[in-house]
């Protein structure tokens, strides 16, 4: 998965465990820096503005479109757990959600990812 999709999800999932709310800038722990994005994620729908590639990633139901990449995006959450696929890559995700931080395990990369949102 595409480094800034893969936080883009970490933020969307952060938001909708929470029950909604505005996003900021994201930290990828592993590229050691925010990502830089705002909109809001509640009641399933999704409209965020990713400042490094200058794109949308938005939708709802738990279906997402990555404008940046021109893909879609499943995103499920169950409590503060979420699983997902990125129809770009062709792989799975999951991960968890505890308080603003949030681990992403893609599939793809055989990797976690962690971030705070």
């Amino acid at each position: 998965m595409h480094p800034n999709t893969r936080a883009l999800v970490a933020a969307t999932a952060a938001r909708l465990v929470a029950g909604g709310g505005n996003a900021g800038a994201v930290y990828d722990y592993s590229q050691s820096r925010h990502i830089q994005i705002s909109g809001s994620a509640s009641d399933g729908n999704v409209s965020l503005y990713d400042y490094d590639r200058g794109c949308h990633f938005s939708g709802s139901g738990g279906s997402l479109y990555d404008y940046g990449r021109g893909c879609h995006v499943s995103l499920q959450v169950n409590g503060t757990s979420f699983s997902g696929y990125d129809y770009g890559d062709g792989h799975h995700f999951s991960g968890t959600v505890n308080g603003s931080s949030v681990s992403v395990y893609d599939y793809g990369e055989s990797s976690h990812f962690n971030y705070s949102a």
